[in-house]
Order: C-alpha cells, then sequence, then structure tokens
C-alpha cells in the first residue's frame, strides 16, 4: 500500500510513543517525514534509525528539535521540512505533556505547563502549518492528537483533561475558518496505550497517592475496554494514516476515537 506516496509531513512528539509510529507508519507507505521533538538529541537517534525504512519505500526522512510553544522554532521547522522535502501536506499535532496532580493540588504551574504545550502548542502547530499550506495554494491535512480525556474529566489529570478539550474545539475552529483554503482539520483521540507516557502517568498517580501499586492505574482504566486490552502504538496508526491520505479528504472537523471501546460516543 501507498496511501501517502510522496506526501511531505511532519510530526511532532515523534521521539517516542504514538508519535514515532505515525511517522514510521507513514514512511512505510511512501511519505517523506520530519520527526520533531523537543528532545533533540532523542528525535536525532529516531530518525537515523527509520532511513532505511524510508529508502526502502522511497521516501526522505529528517528530524527537528522544536518546543511547540514557542512560534519562531515552530516556524523553523516548517522552514526546514519545505527546504528538504519542497513542501508541507500534512501537519500532525501531536507533542503533549501530562503530570497528575490531585484535583485541590493542582497549581498554576501545573496548569500552565499542560496547557501551554498541549493547547498553545497545537494551535501555533496549526496556525503555522497552514501558513504554509495556503502559501502552497494547494491545500493540505492538519491532523490533531485528542485523547479519551477530551470526552469526560478524570479527577487527577483535570489539566489534561481541559487541553484535550481544548484540542477539539481547535480543531472545529480550524476546519470552519481553513475549509476556504483546502485545508481538512481532523484529530482523533487514543485510549490507554502502551507508551512511556502512561508508564510515566502510573508513576506520578503513585506519588501523589492517587494508586496503591505500579500497575494499577492501567489495570482499572483497562478495564472499561471493550476489547479487552490496552492499545500498542501500531493500534493508532492505520486511522492515523487514513487521516493523512486523499481517502480521508472528504473528513474534516472530526475527532476519531481510537480506544478500543472505552468511550462510546
Amino acid at each position: 500500500m501507498s496511501r501517502v506516496a510522496g506526501r511531505s509531513c511532519i510530526v511532532t512528539g515523534a521521539a517516542r510513543g504514538i508519535g514515532r509510529a505515525i511517522g514510521e507508519a507513514l514512511l512505510s507507505e511512501g511519505a517523506d517525514v520530519c520527526f520533531a521533538d523537543v528532545t533533540g538529541d532523542k528525535v536525532a537517534e529516531v530518525a537515523a534509525e527509520n532511513r532505511d525504512r524510508a529508502k526502502e519505500n522511497g521516501a526522505k526522512v529528517t528530524h527537528v528539535a522544536v518546543d511547540v510553544t514557542d512560534r519562531a522554532q515552530v516556524r523553523a521547522m516548517i522552514d526546514h521540512t519545505v527546504d528538504v522535502f519542497g513542501k508541507l501536506d500534512v501537519k500532525f499535532n501531536n507533542a503533549g505533556v501530562n503530570k497528575p496532580m490531585n484535583f485541590m493540588d493542582v497549581t498554576e504551574d501545573n496548569w500552565n505547563f499542560i496547557m501551554g504545550v498541549n493547547g498553545l502548542g497545537c494551535m501555533i502547530g496549526m496556525q503555522e502549518a497552514a501558513r504554509q499550506m495556503i502559501a502552497q495554494g494547494s491545500g493540505g491535512k492538519i491532523i490533531n492528537t485528542a485523547s479519551i480525556a477530551s470526552r469526560q474529566g478524570f479527577d487527577n489529570v483535570a489539566p489534561y483533561c481541559a487541553s484535550k478539550w481544548a484540542v477539539v474545539s481547535l480543531t472545529q475552529s480550524g476546519a470552519r475558518d481553513l475549509a476556504k483554503h483546502g485545508i481538512t482539520v481532523t484529530g482523533f483521540a487514543p485510549g490507554v496505550v502502551a507508551t512511556e507516557m502512561w508508564e510515566q502517568v502510573d508513576q506520578d498517580l503513585l506519588e501523589i497517592g492517587a494508586a496503591e501499586r505500579p500497575g494499577q492505574a492501567m489495570e482499572e482504566f483497562s478495564a472499561e475496554i471493550l476489547k479487552g486490552r490496552v492499545a500498542t502504538p501500531e493500534d493508532i496508526t492505520g486511522t492515523t494514516t487514513y487521516l493523512a491520505s486523499r481517502d480521508s479528504d472528504y473528513m474534516t472537523g472530526q475527532i476519531v476515537m481510537i480506544d478500543g471501546g472505552m468511550t462510546l460516543v
């Protein structure tokens, strides 16, 4: 299959987990991919490890260190991608953070950190990608990472939930504004995914007394999954590649749930 062959893509938060899997799946179907992450050394390693994959599929790979809350850095990332690939067709705003705190203990610093990366970072990424796509005059696709936490609130991760609700709203607002330029804006909402981020959340919940033993949080969340197991990053990429492909050209303003049936909306 080569649903995205020849497309130029950026994936933020691509040094690990879902972001890395998204980028690798795109490369496997012939897309050119810029792996971007705040951890510059790590994302450079990821790009290097994927050079053979890119070559095998007639694609190109590059990488950028970027703080998604810094507009100048986001602009530089896009300029680099266009310099290397010649254009920008697809932008994944996937970078995200979480730091659990009990609801009554949430601080301004905790709120601002999470909302900054997950909310403001998403908006800046959408805006700057859209500016490039509008200048090219050939449309494009912007794809945002939401969460099951965008559909319901959880007591120990309130700022994270709020930030992912913001992602849904930004997706809808962007879709309305950018349709006239031939740009679609969609998103996807993972549930419990076996990644380093979930491992860290599990540890954080232990530290704040919201769990009594390692693995408890994932077990309790997983009990609600109709598919009967947590997701792997590869469970997500069939949908993300679809959203980046021409197959989804008539879809915009929508968030696709990929949670194994955990949240029925």
